[in-house]
């Protein structure tokens, strides 16, 4: 498996990867992700910022996460000082005929490595309240639970903000 910078030349498969996520999610109940989002627009900004990573495995692009500076003003809902720099993970996803092979745990520590890199020492992620299997992930991860928040772009849904805290040598404290 390769964890790379996502170009422009993955958008096909990206819309393909979140066309076979979405029944998945909704079935489960989790309405996070929908026929709108993400989107075509959404993938392109993330490449252009260069802030969008894909796992591929056996050629295909299998996983994707968007690692960025950008913390959504709601996360003050959390207590969280909006002034401390963190690496945010946003539309994490791995495409259902990939799941259970660790990807989404790969891209995770993608983060870990760029908040290193840059000197950062807090991770931040937000998940939906129904999504289960991310619930799991994060605290096996280290990331620690921080409450639950709303967010304007997805009206009506909720979400569970999480924390992990790095100390330099890279393990969380």
């Amino acid at each position: 498996m390769i964890i790379r910078l996502a170009t422009e030349t993955d958008l096909p498969a990206l819309l393909r990867l979140v066309e076979r996520v979405v029944p998945v999610m909704r079935a489960s109940g989790n309405l996070q992700w929908d026929a709108g989002y993400p989107n075509a627009g959404v993938f392109l900004a993330d490449i252009q910022q260069q802030q969008l990573w894909v796992a591929e495995a056996d050629g295909e692009v299998a996983g994707v996460a968007a690692l960025t500076t950008q913390q959504d003003e709601e996360y003050a809902q959390l207590g969280w000082d909006l002034t401390e720099q963190a690496i945010v993970t946003h539309r994490l996803a791995v495409d259902p005929g990939f799941q259970g092979r660790g990807i989404a745990r790969r891209l995770l520590e993608k983060a870990e490595e760029i908040a290193l890199e840059r000197g950062i020492s807090v991770l931040r992620v937000d998940t939906n309240t129904e999504n289960k299997a991310t619930q799991q992930l994060f605290p096996r991860m280290g990331y620690q639970p921080a409450g639950e928040l709303t967010l304007h772009f997805r009206p009506g849904l909720r979400f569970l903000g999480y924390e992990k805290r790095l100390s330099s040598g890279g393990s969380a404290e």
